[in-house]
């Protein structure tokens, strides 16, 4: 394989899936007709069974190999945070991003953990309404992360001073949050810049 291949693979491992679309976007930018050297590549690639697709989609949806079940209720979440990721890109890559990150039992479990423009964050993509109860039991568990302090033994942290992500909900819905720690929402990346950019710019503190 080439480092494109890899590199896509890389991708389908991180995300566990994308579309055709979404890999075009991503790995396949700079060339004039983007779809059909995706279509070119990820033909090779299922051809010599490096990836794998599933055709019961709109757009075929590509997967690695091994692969979460291809009719998995997730997928649609899954292919929510490519989409998401895509929107990132559009203004400046995350230094650092990570898929579904595990701190163990009883702390957060954020859909992601990003360091984007020099700011640590945990991202919540809602793609449904939460309750009020979902939502105080979700960050009550970051509440006692917070309180833990175990996050300032990340590997990411700088030597200097320790900082807690900030909290970035992505949904189409407003939550009333209580928490000792910064939290953003919007309902997508365009709108989070035009809300939180200067505080971004401030390097980053939360």
């Amino acid at each position: 394989m080439n480092s494109r291949d890899k590199a896509i693979v890389a991708d389908l491992v991180r995300f566990r899936c994308m579309t055709r679309d979404d890999i075009a976007a991503l790995h396949f930018n700079t060339v004039k007709h983007p779809i059909t050297h995706a279509n070119i590549v990820l033909k090779r690639l299922r051809r010599d069974g490096i990836i794998d697709c599933s055709k019961e989609w709109r757009q075929y949806v590509y997967f690695p190999i091994p692969s979460i079940k291809k009719d998995s209720a997730k997928i649609n979440h899954f292919l929510a945070i490519v989409d998401f990721y895509k929107q990132l890109h559009q203004h400046e890559p995350p230094m650092l991003f990570v898929v579904e990150p595990k701190y163990g039992k009883g702390n957060p479990e954020p859909d992601v953990f990003m360091i984007w423009q020099r700011t640590p964050m945990f991202v919540e993509i809602q793609r449904s309404i939460y309750s009020d109860k979902v939502m105080k039991e979700k960050f009550s568990r970051y509440t006692r992360y917070y309180h833990d302090e175990q996050w300032k033994l990340e590997s990411w942290q700088p030597q200097d001073k320790k900082v807690f992500p900030r909290v970035w909900i992505v949904s189409e819905t407003k939550y009333n949050i209580d928490a000792p720690f910064k939290v953003a929402q919007s309902t997508d990346v365009r709108s989070f810049l035009a809300s939180f950019a200067p505080s971004l710019k401030e390097g980053g503190k939360t």
